[in-house]
Protein backbone atom coordinates (compact mmCIF):
# COMPACT_ATOMS: atom_id res chain seq x y z
CA UNK A 1 0.00 0.00 0.00
CA UNK A 2 2.98 2.16 0.66
CA UNK A 3 4.53 1.61 -2.39
CA UNK A 4 1.13 2.26 -4.19
CA UNK A 5 1.10 5.39 -2.76
CA UNK A 6 4.90 6.94 -3.39
CA UNK A 7 4.41 5.66 -6.94
CA UNK A 8 0.88 7.80 -7.43
CA UNK A 9 2.55 10.94 -5.54
CA UNK A 10 2.36 14.24 -7.64
CA UNK A 11 6.04 16.29 -7.57
CA UNK A 12 5.63 19.92 -7.20
CA UNK A 13 8.84 22.52 -6.54
CA UNK A 14 6.15 24.04 -3.54
CA UNK A 15 3.45 22.88 -1.79
CA UNK A 16 1.66 25.62 0.16
CA UNK A 17 -1.42 24.18 2.94
CA UNK A 18 -3.49 26.58 3.05
CA UNK A 19 -4.14 30.05 0.83
CA UNK A 20 -4.26 32.59 3.65
CA UNK A 21 -2.42 35.85 3.20
CA UNK A 22 1.25 34.53 4.28
CA UNK A 23 0.18 31.25 1.72
CA UNK A 24 -1.54 32.83 -1.01
CA UNK A 25 1.80 35.62 -1.59
CA UNK A 26 4.33 33.01 -1.00
CA UNK A 27 2.45 30.72 -3.88
CA UNK A 28 2.21 33.67 -6.16
CA UNK A 29 5.59 34.90 -6.10
CA UNK A 30 7.19 31.51 -6.19
CA UNK A 31 5.15 30.34 -9.22
CA UNK A 32 5.68 33.77 -11.11
CA UNK A 33 9.35 32.85 -10.68
CA UNK A 34 8.90 29.54 -12.34
CA UNK A 35 8.35 27.43 -9.62
CA UNK A 36 5.97 24.43 -10.22
CA UNK A 37 3.67 25.24 -7.10
CA UNK A 38 0.08 23.86 -5.74
CA UNK A 39 -2.02 25.62 -3.11
CA UNK A 40 -3.97 23.30 -1.05
CA UNK A 41 -7.24 25.14 0.79
CA UNK A 42 -9.88 23.74 2.70
CA UNK A 43 -12.85 26.49 2.70
CA UNK A 44 -11.69 29.91 2.11
CA UNK A 45 -10.28 31.01 -1.11
CA UNK A 46 -7.69 33.94 0.02
CA UNK A 47 -8.10 32.89 3.83
CA UNK A 48 -10.29 34.02 6.87
CA UNK A 49 -9.34 37.80 6.15
CA UNK A 50 -11.31 38.32 3.13
CA UNK A 51 -13.82 35.86 3.60
CA UNK A 52 -14.86 35.73 7.73
CA UNK A 53 -12.56 37.94 9.17
CA UNK A 54 -10.68 41.43 8.79
CA UNK A 55 -12.79 42.57 5.59
CA UNK A 56 -15.90 41.29 6.63
CA UNK A 57 -16.08 42.48 9.98
CA UNK A 58 -15.06 45.76 9.04
CA UNK A 59 -17.51 45.79 6.22
CA UNK A 60 -20.30 45.12 8.83
CA UNK A 61 -18.92 48.32 11.25
CA UNK A 62 -18.74 50.28 8.78
CA UNK A 63 -22.75 49.95 7.89
CA UNK A 64 -22.70 50.45 12.08
CA UNK A 65 -21.13 53.62 12.05
CA UNK A 66 -23.71 55.18 9.12
CA UNK A 67 -26.38 53.72 11.36
CA UNK A 68 -24.75 55.87 14.33
CA UNK A 69 -24.34 58.61 12.34
CA UNK A 70 -27.99 58.16 10.77
CA UNK A 71 -29.41 58.11 14.39
CA UNK A 72 -27.51 61.84 14.95
CA UNK A 73 -28.91 63.24 11.88
CA UNK A 74 -29.93 66.39 13.43
CA UNK A 75 -26.65 67.16 15.10
CA UNK A 76 -25.45 67.96 11.37
CA UNK A 77 -28.66 69.99 9.98
CA UNK A 78 -29.72 67.27 8.39
CA UNK A 79 -34.10 66.15 8.94
CA UNK A 80 -35.18 62.99 8.14
CA UNK A 81 -37.72 60.70 9.32
CA UNK A 82 -37.37 57.35 11.28
CA UNK A 83 -34.42 54.85 9.99
CA UNK A 84 -34.64 51.40 10.21
CA UNK A 85 -32.11 48.68 9.94
CA UNK A 86 -32.14 46.12 7.02
CA UNK A 87 -29.59 43.45 8.28
CA UNK A 88 -30.44 41.21 5.08
CA UNK A 89 -29.16 44.34 3.17
CA UNK A 90 -26.28 44.75 5.69
CA UNK A 91 -25.49 41.00 4.88
CA UNK A 92 -26.03 41.49 1.11
CA UNK A 93 -23.67 44.51 0.97
CA UNK A 94 -20.78 42.38 2.94
CA UNK A 95 -21.52 39.11 0.64
CA UNK A 96 -20.94 41.32 -2.27
CA UNK A 97 -17.94 42.23 -1.49
CA UNK A 98 -16.56 39.26 -0.15
CA UNK A 99 -17.35 37.24 -3.45
CA UNK A 100 -15.36 40.37 -5.57
CA UNK A 101 -12.42 39.85 -3.71
CA UNK A 102 -12.50 36.04 -3.86
CA UNK A 103 -13.10 36.30 -7.73
CA UNK A 104 -9.63 38.15 -7.58
CA UNK A 105 -8.11 35.46 -6.06
CA UNK A 106 -9.24 33.11 -8.36
CA UNK A 107 -8.53 34.95 -10.92
CA UNK A 108 -4.74 34.53 -9.69
CA UNK A 109 -4.50 31.16 -9.75
CA UNK A 110 -5.19 30.97 -13.71
CA UNK A 111 -1.45 31.88 -14.09
CA UNK A 112 1.17 29.72 -15.10
CA UNK A 113 2.88 27.25 -12.87
CA UNK A 114 -0.06 28.23 -9.91
CA UNK A 115 -2.35 25.21 -8.68
CA UNK A 116 -5.24 25.81 -6.55
CA UNK A 117 -6.70 22.70 -5.24
CA UNK A 118 -9.64 22.02 -3.05
CA UNK A 119 -9.66 19.87 -0.26
CA UNK A 120 -8.71 18.97 3.33
CA UNK A 121 -4.79 18.17 3.53
CA UNK A 122 -3.07 15.96 6.05
CA UNK A 123 0.28 14.91 6.06
CA UNK A 124 1.49 11.31 5.34
CA UNK A 125 5.45 11.56 5.20
CA UNK A 126 8.20 13.96 5.00
CA UNK A 127 7.02 16.88 3.13
CA UNK A 128 4.23 14.58 1.17
CA UNK A 129 0.34 15.74 1.61
CA UNK A 130 -2.55 13.67 1.14
CA UNK A 131 -5.70 15.74 0.10
CA UNK A 132 -9.17 14.81 0.54
CA UNK A 133 -10.91 16.69 -2.54
CA UNK A 134 -13.47 19.30 -1.69
CA UNK A 135 -15.16 17.42 -5.05
CA UNK A 136 -14.71 13.46 -3.96
CA UNK A 137 -11.31 11.33 -4.50
CA UNK A 138 -7.77 11.98 -3.69
CA UNK A 139 -4.53 13.34 -4.57
CA UNK A 140 -0.83 12.88 -3.15
CA UNK A 141 1.59 15.63 -3.13
CA UNK A 142 5.00 16.11 -2.44
CA UNK A 143 6.96 19.08 -2.61
CA UNK A 144 11.09 20.16 -2.40
CA UNK A 145 9.49 22.96 -0.01
CA UNK A 146 6.42 22.93 2.02
CA UNK A 147 4.70 26.18 3.56
CA UNK A 148 2.28 25.37 6.15
CA UNK A 149 -0.55 28.29 6.51
CA UNK A 150 -3.51 26.73 8.20
CA UNK A 151 -4.35 29.79 10.66
CA UNK A 152 -6.63 29.52 13.79
CA UNK A 153 -10.33 29.59 14.66
CA UNK A 154 -12.76 30.83 17.59
CA UNK A 155 -12.18 29.07 20.14
CA UNK A 156 -14.98 27.58 22.50
CA UNK A 157 -14.43 26.48 25.82
CA UNK A 158 -15.59 23.41 27.50
CA UNK A 159 -18.04 25.72 29.60
CA UNK A 160 -20.77 22.79 30.60
CA UNK A 161 -23.88 23.83 27.73
CA UNK A 162 -21.77 26.60 25.84
CA UNK A 163 -21.28 23.77 22.77
CA UNK A 164 -24.54 22.61 23.02
CA UNK A 165 -26.33 25.82 22.87
CA UNK A 166 -24.62 26.60 19.21
CA UNK A 167 -23.48 30.10 19.81
CA UNK A 168 -22.13 32.50 17.55
CA UNK A 169 -18.62 32.63 16.32
CA UNK A 170 -17.68 36.01 14.43
CA UNK A 171 -18.26 34.04 11.36
CA UNK A 172 -22.04 33.56 12.12
CA UNK A 173 -22.61 37.11 14.04
CA UNK A 174 -20.99 38.47 9.84
CA UNK A 175 -23.69 36.28 8.23
CA UNK A 176 -26.39 37.59 10.17
CA UNK A 177 -29.78 38.26 8.24
CA UNK A 178 -31.74 38.93 11.39
CA UNK A 179 -31.79 41.71 14.15
CA UNK A 180 -31.16 39.89 17.16
CA UNK A 181 -32.78 41.00 20.22
CA UNK A 182 -30.58 40.98 23.36
CA UNK A 183 -26.94 39.33 22.18
CA UNK A 184 -24.94 38.36 25.30
CA UNK A 185 -20.98 39.05 24.26
CA UNK A 186 -18.44 36.71 25.75
CA UNK A 187 -14.58 38.25 25.73
CA UNK A 188 -13.17 41.53 26.16
CA UNK A 189 -11.00 41.45 23.37
CA UNK A 190 -10.39 43.34 20.41
CA UNK A 191 -13.71 40.44 18.79
CA UNK A 192 -15.72 40.98 21.21
CA UNK A 193 -14.93 44.91 21.41
CA UNK A 194 -15.57 45.52 17.87
CA UNK A 195 -18.74 43.21 16.93
CA UNK A 196 -20.52 43.77 20.51
CA UNK A 197 -20.15 47.65 19.30
CA UNK A 198 -21.87 46.90 15.75
CA UNK A 199 -24.07 45.04 16.82
CA UNK A 200 -25.43 47.96 19.35
CA UNK A 201 -25.27 50.29 16.86
CA UNK A 202 -27.85 48.37 14.18
CA UNK A 203 -30.07 47.81 16.90
CA UNK A 204 -29.96 44.87 19.34
CA UNK A 205 -29.45 45.12 23.28
CA UNK A 206 -26.12 44.05 24.10
CA UNK A 207 -24.35 42.63 27.07
CA UNK A 208 -20.56 42.10 27.23
CA UNK A 209 -19.15 39.65 29.52
CA UNK A 210 -15.54 40.14 29.92
CA UNK A 211 -13.41 37.59 32.52
CA UNK A 212 -10.91 40.64 33.17
CA UNK A 213 -11.03 43.50 35.38
CA UNK A 214 -10.52 45.61 32.42
CA UNK A 215 -11.40 45.52 28.78
CA UNK A 216 -8.77 45.80 25.92
CA UNK A 217 -6.44 43.86 28.69
CA UNK A 218 -3.49 44.09 26.74
CA UNK A 219 -3.96 47.68 27.18
CA UNK A 220 -3.52 50.49 29.69
CA UNK A 221 -6.21 51.22 32.56
CA UNK A 222 -6.56 54.82 31.14
CA UNK A 223 -7.33 53.13 27.36
CA UNK A 224 -9.28 50.38 28.98
CA UNK A 225 -11.49 53.05 31.31
CA UNK A 226 -12.29 55.04 27.95
CA UNK A 227 -12.96 52.07 26.28
CA UNK A 228 -15.70 51.34 28.99
CA UNK A 229 -17.17 54.84 29.03
CA UNK A 230 -17.81 54.72 25.75
CA UNK A 231 -19.36 51.42 25.84
CA UNK A 232 -21.90 52.54 28.71
CA UNK A 233 -22.81 55.90 27.07
CA UNK A 234 -23.94 53.96 23.84
CA UNK A 235 -25.88 51.50 26.34
CA UNK A 236 -23.94 48.13 26.18
CA UNK A 237 -24.07 46.67 29.24
CA UNK A 238 -20.39 45.54 30.81
CA UNK A 239 -19.61 43.02 33.34
CA UNK A 240 -16.08 43.26 34.44
CA UNK A 241 -14.49 40.32 36.64
CA UNK A 242 -17.24 37.59 35.21
CA UNK A 243 -17.21 34.42 33.43
CA UNK A 244 -19.89 31.81 32.17
CA UNK A 245 -20.35 29.02 34.67
CA UNK A 246 -22.68 27.34 32.51
CA UNK A 247 -24.82 27.95 29.87
CA UNK A 248 -28.92 26.57 28.58
CA UNK A 249 -30.97 26.95 25.64
CA UNK A 250 -30.01 28.00 22.24
CA UNK A 251 -28.60 30.87 20.42
CA UNK A 252 -30.97 32.42 18.41
CA UNK A 253 -33.74 31.30 20.24
CA UNK A 254 -33.13 32.03 24.49
CA UNK A 255 -30.44 32.05 26.32
CA UNK A 256 -29.54 31.51 29.53
CA UNK A 257 -26.30 31.85 31.26
CA UNK A 258 -24.87 31.55 35.02
CA UNK A 259 -21.99 33.66 35.61
CA UNK A 260 -19.33 33.56 38.15
CA UNK A 261 -18.87 37.33 39.55
CA UNK A 262 -16.48 38.79 42.79
CA UNK A 263 -20.23 39.17 44.08
CA UNK A 264 -21.50 35.57 43.51
CA UNK A 265 -23.40 33.68 40.87
CA UNK A 266 -25.89 35.53 38.71
CA UNK A 267 -27.92 34.63 36.11
CA UNK A 268 -28.35 36.60 32.89
CA UNK A 269 -31.08 35.75 29.89
CA UNK A 270 -30.42 36.89 25.82
CA UNK A 271 -32.06 35.59 22.83
CA UNK A 272 -28.06 35.24 21.18
CA UNK A 273 -24.45 34.18 22.44
CA UNK A 274 -21.47 35.51 20.95
CA UNK A 275 -18.00 33.84 21.89
CA UNK A 276 -15.17 35.96 21.50
CA UNK A 277 -12.40 34.18 23.70
CA UNK A 278 -9.65 33.50 22.08
CA UNK A 279 -8.29 31.54 18.99
CA UNK A 280 -7.11 27.80 18.54
CA UNK A 281 -4.63 26.91 15.82
CA UNK A 282 -5.77 24.66 12.75
CA UNK A 283 -3.18 21.92 13.39
CA UNK A 284 -5.17 19.11 15.05
CA UNK A 285 -5.93 17.08 12.23
CA UNK A 286 -2.51 17.65 10.39
CA UNK A 287 -0.61 14.63 11.58
CA UNK A 288 2.29 16.88 11.71
CA UNK A 289 4.29 14.17 13.21
CA UNK A 290 4.17 12.25 10.50
CA UNK A 291 6.51 14.91 8.40
CA UNK A 292 8.50 15.45 11.37
CA UNK A 293 6.98 18.56 12.46
CA UNK A 294 6.99 19.45 16.29
CA UNK A 295 3.95 21.41 17.53
CA UNK A 296 3.80 23.25 20.63
CA UNK A 297 1.81 22.48 23.71
CA UNK A 298 -0.86 25.36 22.60
CA UNK A 299 -0.99 23.41 19.54
CA UNK A 300 0.58 25.84 17.33
CA UNK A 301 3.46 24.81 14.63
CA UNK A 302 7.12 24.92 16.40
CA UNK A 303 9.41 27.15 14.33
CA UNK A 304 12.68 28.88 15.45
CA UNK A 305 12.72 33.26 14.32
CA UNK A 306 13.11 32.27 10.59
CA UNK A 307 9.79 30.33 10.41
CA UNK A 308 11.48 27.13 9.83
CA UNK A 309 10.09 24.34 11.65
CA UNK A 310 11.16 21.40 13.02
CA UNK A 311 11.18 19.42 9.15
CA UNK A 312 13.72 20.15 6.71
CA UNK A 313 12.38 22.43 4.31
CA UNK A 314 9.71 23.36 5.73
CA UNK A 315 8.09 26.56 6.97
CA UNK A 316 5.11 27.53 8.76
CA UNK A 317 3.67 31.04 8.69
CA UNK A 318 0.94 33.40 10.09
CA UNK A 319 -1.29 32.27 13.11
CA UNK A 320 -0.76 28.68 13.16
CA UNK A 321 3.01 29.59 14.16
CA UNK A 322 2.27 31.32 16.74
CA UNK A 323 3.04 34.98 15.43
CA UNK A 324 0.79 37.71 16.27
CA UNK A 325 -3.01 37.43 15.14
CA UNK A 326 -3.32 40.25 12.61
CA UNK A 327 -3.14 39.88 8.66
CA UNK A 328 -0.56 42.21 8.52
CA UNK A 329 2.09 40.44 10.83
CA UNK A 330 1.43 36.71 8.46
CA UNK A 331 2.52 39.22 5.42
CA UNK A 332 5.07 40.01 6.98
CA UNK A 333 6.07 36.50 7.82
CA UNK A 334 5.79 36.05 4.05
CA UNK A 335 8.43 39.20 3.70
CA UNK A 336 10.95 37.07 6.27
CA UNK A 337 11.15 33.58 4.67
CA UNK A 338 11.12 34.95 0.56
CA UNK A 339 13.97 36.95 1.84
CA UNK A 340 15.81 34.29 3.40
CA UNK A 341 15.09 31.69 0.45
CA UNK A 342 16.40 34.45 -1.58
CA UNK A 343 19.65 33.97 0.48
CA UNK A 344 19.03 37.10 3.17
CA UNK A 345 18.99 36.37 7.00
CA UNK A 346 15.90 38.40 7.97
CA UNK A 347 13.99 37.09 11.45
CA UNK A 348 11.05 37.36 13.59
CA UNK A 349 13.09 39.55 16.47
CA UNK A 350 12.28 42.54 17.58
CA UNK A 351 9.89 43.61 15.02
CA UNK A 352 7.87 47.19 15.46
CA UNK A 353 4.03 45.62 15.05
CA UNK A 354 0.70 47.70 15.06
CA UNK A 355 -2.57 46.88 15.41
CA UNK A 356 -6.02 48.81 15.13
CA UNK A 357 -9.49 47.62 16.89
CA UNK A 358 -11.82 48.91 14.58
CA UNK A 359 -14.46 50.25 17.42
CA UNK A 360 -15.66 53.86 16.68
CA UNK A 361 -13.57 55.67 17.60
CA UNK A 362 -10.89 53.16 16.85
CA UNK A 363 -7.91 52.36 19.48
CA UNK A 364 -4.81 51.60 17.52
CA UNK A 365 -1.05 51.32 19.03
CA UNK A 366 2.24 50.38 18.35
CA UNK A 367 5.16 49.19 20.34
CA UNK A 368 5.28 49.75 23.98
CA UNK A 369 2.36 51.18 26.28
CA UNK A 370 2.92 52.57 29.99
CA UNK A 371 2.21 48.80 31.36
CA UNK A 372 4.67 46.82 29.31
CA UNK A 373 7.45 49.56 30.24
CA UNK A 374 7.03 49.14 33.64
CA UNK A 375 7.28 45.55 32.85
CA UNK A 376 10.39 45.52 31.20
CA UNK A 377 11.94 47.91 33.44
CA UNK A 378 12.51 50.73 30.54
CA UNK A 379 12.43 54.49 32.04
CA UNK A 380 10.15 56.60 29.91
CA UNK A 381 8.49 60.17 29.95
CA UNK A 382 4.74 59.89 29.17
CA UNK A 383 2.31 62.57 27.47
CA UNK A 384 -1.36 62.50 26.79
CA UNK A 385 -3.50 64.89 25.00
CA UNK A 386 -6.90 65.05 24.25
CA UNK A 387 -7.75 64.36 20.76
CA UNK A 388 -9.82 67.87 20.51
CA UNK A 389 -6.20 69.55 21.26
CA UNK A 390 -6.37 69.85 17.92
CA UNK A 391 -9.00 71.06 15.25
CA UNK A 392 -10.07 68.53 13.02
CA UNK A 393 -12.42 66.61 15.21
CA UNK A 394 -13.94 69.72 16.09
CA UNK A 395 -15.02 69.70 12.65
CA UNK A 396 -16.62 66.09 12.71
CA UNK A 397 -18.01 66.27 15.60
CA UNK A 398 -15.68 63.18 16.69
CA UNK A 399 -14.24 64.95 19.96
CA UNK A 400 -14.12 62.02 22.01
CA UNK A 401 -10.41 60.52 23.02
CA UNK A 402 -6.89 61.09 23.29
CA UNK A 403 -3.54 60.76 21.79
CA UNK A 404 -0.54 59.59 23.99
CA UNK A 405 3.19 58.55 23.53
CA UNK A 406 5.93 57.15 25.68
CA UNK A 407 9.38 58.61 24.78
CA UNK A 408 12.51 57.03 26.25
CA UNK A 409 13.63 59.17 29.50
CA UNK A 410 17.65 59.33 28.35
CA UNK A 411 17.11 60.10 24.45
CA UNK A 412 14.42 61.36 22.04
CA UNK A 413 13.43 58.46 20.92
CA UNK A 414 9.68 56.65 20.60
CA UNK A 415 9.11 53.89 22.28
CA UNK A 416 5.51 53.38 21.29
CA UNK A 417 2.13 55.42 20.59
CA UNK A 418 -1.43 54.79 21.24
CA UNK A 419 -4.84 56.73 19.37
CA UNK A 420 -7.94 56.26 20.94
CA UNK A 421 -9.80 58.77 18.53
CA UNK A 422 -11.56 59.17 14.72
CA UNK A 423 -9.06 57.78 12.22
CA UNK A 424 -6.66 56.70 14.73
CA UNK A 425 -4.63 54.00 12.48
CA UNK A 426 -4.16 56.75 10.13
CA UNK A 427 -2.31 58.76 12.92
CA UNK A 428 -0.26 55.69 14.10
CA UNK A 429 1.20 54.98 10.96
CA UNK A 430 2.70 58.53 10.83
CA UNK A 431 4.39 57.50 14.20
CA UNK A 432 5.28 54.16 13.39
CA UNK A 433 7.35 55.42 10.30
CA UNK A 434 9.24 57.76 12.29
CA UNK A 435 9.86 55.07 14.73
CA UNK A 436 11.22 52.43 12.02
CA UNK A 437 13.31 55.37 10.89
CA UNK A 438 14.91 55.98 14.44
CA UNK A 439 14.12 59.73 14.47
CA UNK A 440 13.82 61.53 17.74
CA UNK A 441 9.92 62.37 18.79
CA UNK A 442 11.01 66.36 17.51
CA UNK A 443 10.93 65.57 13.98
CA UNK A 444 6.81 65.44 14.08
CA UNK A 445 6.35 68.18 16.76
CA UNK A 446 8.61 70.09 14.52
CA UNK A 447 6.71 69.12 10.90
CA UNK A 448 4.51 71.06 9.69
CA UNK A 449 1.60 68.76 9.06
CA UNK A 450 -1.81 70.07 6.76
CA UNK A 451 -4.33 71.66 8.30
CA UNK A 452 -6.85 70.87 9.74
CA UNK A 453 -6.03 67.01 9.65
CA UNK A 454 -5.50 64.13 12.49
CA UNK A 455 -2.23 64.70 11.95
CA UNK A 456 -1.72 68.06 13.00
CA UNK A 457 -2.76 66.48 16.23
CA UNK A 458 0.83 64.62 16.51
CA UNK A 459 2.45 68.41 17.08
CA UNK A 460 0.78 69.18 20.40
CA UNK A 461 1.35 65.60 21.60
CA UNK A 462 4.88 65.52 21.09
CA UNK A 463 5.23 69.61 21.99
CA UNK A 464 4.39 68.48 25.41
CA UNK A 465 6.66 66.00 25.88
CA UNK A 466 8.77 66.97 29.50
CA UNK A 467 12.27 67.29 29.19
CA UNK A 468 14.42 64.19 31.09
CA UNK A 469 14.62 64.75 34.30
CA UNK A 470 18.32 65.68 34.54
CA UNK A 471 17.51 68.49 32.25
CA UNK A 472 14.60 69.65 34.99
CA UNK A 473 17.20 69.36 37.78
CA UNK A 474 20.08 71.31 35.41
CA UNK A 475 17.82 73.84 34.92
CA UNK A 476 16.67 74.20 38.80
CA UNK A 477 20.58 74.07 39.45
CA UNK A 478 21.22 77.22 36.56
CA UNK A 479 18.23 78.87 38.53
CA UNK A 480 19.94 78.43 41.98
CA UNK A 481 22.52 79.58 40.85
CA UNK A 482 21.43 82.63 38.89
CA UNK A 483 19.43 83.63 42.27
CA UNK A 484 22.60 83.20 44.45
Amino acid sequence: METTMMNTQEKYDVLVLGSGVAGKLMAWTLAKEGWKTAVVERQYIGGSCPNIACLPSKNVIHSAKVASLARRHREFGIETGPISIDMAGVYARKRGMVEGIVQIHRDKYNAPNDELILGEGTFVAPRTIQVSLADGGRRTLTGDRVFVNVGTHATVPPIPGLRDSWPMTHIEALDLQRLPEHVIVLGGGYVGLELGQALRRLGSRVTLVARGAQLAPAEDADVAAAILQLFRDEGIEVLLNTQAASVHGRSGDQVRLQLETIHGRQSIEGSDLLVALGRTPNTAGLDAAKAGIELTGQGHVRVNDRLETTAQNVWALGECAGSPYYTHVSEDDFGIVLANLRGGRRTTKDRLIPYCVFIDPELARVGLNETQARQKGIPYRAVSVPVDSSWRPWTLSERRGFLKTLIDEHSDRILGFTAFGPEAGELMGTVQLAMLAGAPYTLLRDAIFAHPTMTEGLKGLFAAVPQPSGQHEERNQHAQASTD
